[in-house]
């Protein structure tokens, strides 16, 4: 006899259903531990983030609790395990596990070795890694490297060559291929604090108050919005301690005016050169945002799955919000889900001004 959907069920507010189906349908791990749903067809109750086939609406019910669904006489889904420890969870804990071998070896592991610590199959912790954390393993290893040299570089820990080595580089040649586009300059200047390194500037004023825009030798490095100029360009100045912050010139006043012009007619378009500098993880969010043509906007769990890493939602948020190349990476143009506005790094009156000027024919 299967469970009668009525049987002794904690019923919710239609309001809280609703949510909680919006939940099983996109299967959203966020929710777990707030309710389990129970198929009346089957007779098998799942978490809300069950990889199973979705169920047709009408046949589900919700409970609070695994034991609220047993004692209607529902069982627990072997594949999601809501009483349990969910598989998902499991590859969770051996990919974490994974990171931590990556960070802590003095040379990337292989494939593998990685696989079998995990006690998995090389092509599925492959594809379960990248799923989990956005990167591939090497790509994983290869942005724990960078980010080692970058810390012990700007912490003066060490030389440039001892850095380099106790990141795990097994030569420095290999290194100097990438440093460029890993640290925006030399090693050498980066330890400086970009010293030796020329980047320039100008403030001008738009709509959206006053706009900072900073070039170096590879293309624009920032444009800053806010209230106060002087407090760009303090800004500017703590990313670049000891780079040489020159005025621009007429020619690059030109560029500025571009900038200007662009964010007062987003239709005009905007095609520079961009320094951009950042994680392997952040230039892949940042890339997708500027995939997003103007007047349209997508949410942050879109980009998490664009990117291939849709469990990615919060450090895609995060990735916006370390972004300090405004309107040219449009962070502006990412959501909420339901459409709503979020925070922005230059204010929220200025993300909603810069999507009205889009959305304008």
């Amino acid at each position: 006899m299967r469970p009668d959907k009525q049987s002794d069920i904690r019923r919710s507010d239609p309001a809280d259903e609703n949510r909680y189906w919006e939940a099983v349908v996109r299967r959203d791990t966020a929710f777990e531990g707030k309710f389990v749903y129970a198929v009346t067809s089957t007779g098998i109750f799942c978490r809300p983030g069950c990889p199973s086939r979705l169920p047709k609406r009408e046949n589900v019910t919700f409970f609070s609790d695994c034991r609220s669904a047993e004692g209607a006489g529902f069982r627990a889904c072997r594949r999601c395990n809501p009483d349990g420890i969910s598989i998902s969870e499991e590859s969770a804990a051996a990919i974490s596990a994974a990171c931590r071998l990556i960070e802590t070896a003095e040379q990337l592991p292989t494939l593998d070795a990685l696989a079998a610590a995990a006690g998995i199959s090389p092509f599925h912790f492959h594809r379960q890694f990248k799923a989990i954390t956005g990167l591939t393993p090497k790509e994983y290893g290869a942005a724990h490297r960078a980010k080692s040299v970058r810390h012990a570089l700007a912490e003066a820990q060490s030389t440039v060559t001892q850095a380099i080595y106790d990141a795990g580089y097994n030569s420095g040649s290999r290194f100097y291929e990438k440093s460029s586009e890993m640290l925006g300059m030399t090693p050498t200047a980066f330890r400086d604090g970009g010293a030796g390194t020329e980047i320039k500037f100008a403030v001008a004023e738009c709509s959206l108050g006053s706009i900072l825009v900073a070039c170096s030798a590879k293309g624009v490095c920032a444009i800053l919005l806010g209230d106060d100029p002087d407090r760009l360009a303090r800004d500017l100045q703590d990313r670049f301690a000891k780079a040489a912050l020159i005025g621009g010139d007429k020619e690059f006043e030109r560029l500025v005016a571009q900038v200007v012009g662009f964010v007062e007619a987003p239709g005009i378009g905007l095609d520079l050169p961009l320094d951009i500098r950042g994680t392997a993880f952040q230039q892949r969010v940042w890339q997708a945002l500027r995939d997003i043509p103007a007047g349209q906007t997508a949410s942050y769990a879109e980009i998490a799955a664009r990117i291939g890493n849709p469990r990615a939602v919060r450090a895609v948020a995060q990735a916006c919000g370390a972004n300090a190349i405004a309107v040219a990476v449009p962070c502006h143009r990412v959501v909420r889900t339901d459409g709503s506005l979020s925070g922005y790094r230059w204010g929220v009156e200025r993300k909603l001004a810069l999507l009205e000027k889009e959305a304008r024919p």
